[in-house]
């Protein structure tokens, strides 16, 4: 027997939707319905996305969103709402990293990772959280109460790597985070989840796994290999759909046994 997840008449936003996992992450909830809202830095990578969407029988929109500036996050989702409707989904995704010894990282660093995977991370799902919660009390419209948020956290965020501290680090603080939303607002309907991937390919780190470095990353693993984007698809589905209302507070890695 099988199941599907329809997700027709919910609106999602996803942040860093223009490459990578994100562009992932927006054609799976596109292609169950979802009218898909893509945000991020890179204006023609999106709108190039939502033409890619549109042509596969998709709804998609695109605002700019610099999750480091809080202005841009609360004009982004407002923007969004005014033109999609009230966002019903949150897919958590922006982030960057360095790599590089911890006596090496400089304020510059620190903040750079920290500002857009932690800070950043925090106040959209801030931003939509509250819209959420005031449509949960009555305080504003809205034909679903409730809602989704998946922040994607990372299995670095509960295994240290070297190399990558203060990227550990900061996905370790949205782990947390995840718990404490889901803990405050899951009362209110919104069940929020984290979901934290292992190594995957993409086209920002696809290069690396062609190096002798990348080689030797691989053969350590416990299967020797390398997850792709849509590995995390059913993950993904499984956080977003309606029927997920029992899954709250929920921390899943998804790393191929990596972080064991």
């Amino acid at each position: 027997m099988g199941y599907t997840i329809d997700l027709s008449g919910r609106v999602a936003l996803v942040t860093g939707a223009s490459s990578g996992l994100g562009t992932q992450f927006a054609k799976t909830l596109a292609a169950s319905g979802a009218a898909v809202v893509l945000a991020g830095r890179r204006i023609e990578r999106l709108k190039t996305l939502r033409a890619e969407i549109e042509a596969s029988g998709g709804d998609a929109h695109v605002v700019t969103l610099d999750v480091t500036d809080h202005d841009s996050i609360k004009a982004a989702v407002a923007h969004a709402e005014t033109e999609m409707g009230t966002i019903d989904i949150l897919i958590n995704n922006s982030g960057v990293s360095t790599t590089q010894k911890l006596t090496d990282v400089t304020p510059e660093d620190y903040d750079y990772i920290m500002d857009t995977n932690t800070k950043g991370a925090f106040f959209v799902a801030q931003e939509v959280g509250k819209r959420m919660l005031a449509r949960a009390k009555g305080a504003a419209p809205g034909t679903f109460t409730g809602g989704r948020i998946v922040n994607i956290a990372s299995m670095a965020g509960l295994k240290v790597l070297g190399q990558i501290g203060v990227y550990c680090m900061s996905k370790a603080a949205v782990v947390h985070m995840t718990r404490a939303m889901a803990l405050e607002w899951g009362k209110y309907g919104i069940n929020v989840n984290a979901i934290c991937p292992g190594y995957i390919d993409t086209e920002i780190n696809h290069h690396h796994w062609q190096t002798e470095q990348g080689k030797k990353l691989i053969s350590m693993l416990p299967r020797k290999r390398i997850g792709q984007a849509q590995d995390l698809d059913v993950v993904l589905m499984m956080l977003c759909s309606n029927e997920s209302h029992f899954v709250n507070g929920a921390v899943i890695q998804a790393d191929d046994g990596f972080s064991v």
